[in-house]
This record gives structure tokens, sequence and C-alpha cells, in this order.
């Protein structure tokens, strides 16, 4: 087995999601490289973590000299060959496809030793990994929004993850000052898989007419959730909420009980995402 020094990480994917999770690691110490193949996104993304910093020097969470000392860190790219480092971490869109096509890129550019971590929320970890020239280091690394904040991280063993993978990532989730939870490769993993009918649920009661959206965030609110059902789906985004949904219903064979929602694919094709759209369940102020 091989052994890595990590001076190096790189995050592919600018969404809310992967400047969190870059944000997070340059916080904690590491180079961190910010990929993106759309400049204009990789630019917004670039100005959203510097104004994100500053709330934190604001709130007296991080020093004027903190904050330097992270974006000096960071470095961003739209020119895929400049992505090379001791751990890759995908946060792209949730299709097998486009994380296979970017790990096959990227593996022929880095050495054989480069771990590849994808931060899907569903997809089959395995069916990626068998894909890819050395699924022996590639592993589920599942953050949650917002990365900066929560400390719970997925990371998802395949039968083909070998065990020093395994412990990097492990020691290397400890070290940006997350919990680390080892699981097996199955539909959602273990949250998604228990949250599915926290959503879906609320969505059918409001299906059948029984409430609303408000009516239910504060019902579940004042019952001691942090944020219910609907809040919650809008601060993921409908479309990642609905693609999990999506794909834990067919992993696991269409039970009608986790059916996603007319609803929130309706919201989707709307384009009423939540927050990051201006509106999903309810309306949001998207200026800065």
């Amino acid at each position: 087995m091989h052994d890595i020094t990590i001076n190096t990480i790189c995050v592919c994917g600018t969404g809310t999601m992967g400047s969190g999770i870059a944000q997070t690691i340059a916080q904690s110490g590491f180079n961190v490289l910010l990929f993106d193949l759309d400049k204009t996104v990789l630019e917004k993304a670039k100005a959203n973590i510097e104004i994100n910093l500053q709330v934190l020097v604001d709130k007296g969470k991080l020093t004027t000299e903190e904050k330097g000392k992270t974006f000096h860190r960071m470095s961003f790219t739209d020119d895929i060959d400049q992505c090379r480092a001791d751990v890759i971490i995908e946060a792209i869109v949730e299709n097998i496809d486009a994380k296979v096509g970017l790990f096959n890129q990227l593996e022929k550019i880095n050495n054989k030793n480069t771990i590849f971590a994808s931060n899907t929320s569903s997809l089959s970890v395995t069916a990626i990994a068998a894909k890819i020239k050395n699924p022996e280091n590639v592993i589920g690394m599942h953050f949650f929004n917002p990365a900066t904040v929560m400390k719970l991280v997925e990371i998802v063993n395949t039968h083909y993850t070998n065990e020093n993978t395994t412990r990097i990532i492990l020691e290397l989730t400890r070290q940006i000052g997350k919990t680390p939870v080892l699981c097996k490769d199955s539909p959602g993993f273990i949250v998604n898989r228990v949250a599915r009918p926290y959503y879906i649920e609320a969505l059918r009661l409001v299906e059948e007419n029984d409430t609303d959206f408000a009516q239910l965030d504060s019902l579940l609110e004042a019952t001691g959730f942090k944020m219910g059902p609907f809040k919650l789906m809008d601060l993921i985004g409908n479309d990642i909420n609905y693609a999990v949904s999506q794909s834990v219903y067919e992993q696991l064979d269409k039970p009608e009980r986790l059916k996603p929602s007319f609803i929130q694919q309706q919201k989707v094709k709307e384009g009423k995402l939540g927050k990051k759209s201006g509106e999903g369940y309810y309306k949001y102020n998207l200026s800065p």
C-alpha cells in the first residue's frame, strides 16, 4: 500500500457545495484549487467566498489576518490541465457519466496515487469506481449543506477502495474539522436514506390537501426540528433533493412509500429550485 502527504486538494464544481467545501479546506490550512469550466460561475464563487469570509470576520469568528491567509491558500481555474492534486473532490452535477468522465480526464494528468473522492449524495460510488483505471483510489466523501457549517461527512467505501485510501480520507476529514462516519455504498448511504420519508411524507400531506408548506414547517419546527422539510429542501435545492429522491427510489426497486412527489418535480421543471434561484416553496431575495 502507498502513503501520501496531502499538500494540495482540488475541488471540482463551484456551486454552493463545491465552494463551501473549498472554503472549509482552505480555512483548515490546506492549499485548495477550485475548478469550474464556466469562468462566470468561477468568478461568482470567488466573490462569494470572499464575502463569506468577511462575514466571519464581522462576526468575530475569524481575524482579518486569518481571512487573508485563507484566501491566499485558494486558487481558481477554468483549465482542467491545472487540476493536479493529492486529493480531488468532485462536487459537480449528480450524473454518473459526468462524474466518471471528469475522473477519467483527471486520472490522465495526475499520478497513480491521487485519491478521487465523490461528493455524490445518492449515486453508487461503486459504479463510478468501476469505470476508473485505479478504482482502489475512489471513495465517497459526502458533505452536507452548508459545508462550512455542517460537521458530518459520510465516507463511502466500495469493495474496490483500499485501506490506505480510507485511512487518508478519514484523517483528512478530521483535519478539516469534520466528523467522518464510515458507511458502505448503498442507495442514499445513511443520512439521505433515513431523510427521504421526512421530505416525501411532508410533500404527500400537501398533495392530499391536508396542510400547506408554511404550516407544516411551523409544526415540525415547533416539535424540535431545526428546519422544516420545505425550508430545508429550498436550502438544499429542489433539483438536488428531487434527484436524490428519484435515485433512491429507483435503486430500491421503486417502493410506493418512496415515490418522489409530482409537486417537487414541477418545481424543478419551473426552475423554482429554492434559495439559489430566488424561489422554491418560498420566495427569496437574491440581492447581496
